[in-house]
């Protein structure tokens, strides 16, 4: 199999109608979260919903044409929102399940770049794979790929830091 077929592959574990029928990561620990890019709760958000899959969390979401930047192409802010959410997740359930807690703790970003490697089309979902690559106490760097149409279109890396009580995000999941 070349790598970009390997690329593109979702991790086993993500079957088709699994997304419409079991609670998603974001639905099941943070159901009243307003976050815009993954909250359940915010009526005006992109509703982004993450599921295990082995190692890798993966999620398809569907572009509408207002979160296009020009015609067929999805806007650069959105594919990082969803990028950053994504991958917040995946180092929250890491940090969840190395710590051997019931509920992912509080995380947020510390730092993240994206890579865009091509426009990202909007008449299919897009696909996101994200992985921790290293994870050691209350932080967890994860990479994480947006795919359309079987083809890598972004790449990012991000730095994700759980929060102690105090911080304002501390309690955004509760």
């Amino acid at each position: 199999m070349d790598i970009i077929r390997m690329m593109t592959n979702l991790p086993n574990g993500l079957s088709e109608g699994r997304q419409e029928t079991e609670k998603s990561l974001q639905e099941t620990y943070a159901p009243h979260s307003i976050c815009f890019g993954c909250g359940p709760a915010n009526p005006q958000g992109l509703h982004i919903r993450s599921f295990v899959a082995g190692d890798s969390l993966v999620a398809e979401w569907q572009p509408q044409p207002h979160h296009e930047a020009y015609a067929g192409a999805l806007n650069g802010g959105i594919i990082g929102t969803l990028m950053d959410c994504h991958s917040n997740w995946a180092a929250a359930w890491t940090l969840m399940q190395r710590q051997g807690l019931d509920r992912p703790p509080p995380t947020v970003t510390a730092e993240y770049a994206v890579k865009f490697l091509r426009p990202t089309p909007t008449d299919e979902p897009v696909r996101l794979i994200a992985t921790v690559i290293e994870a050691q106490g209350d932080r967890a760097v994860v990479e994480t790929k947006l795919i359309a149409k079987g083809q890598v279109c972004a790449l990012c890396r991000g730095t994700f830091v759980a929060v102690k009580p105090g911080h304002p995000a501390y309690h955004r999941w509760q």
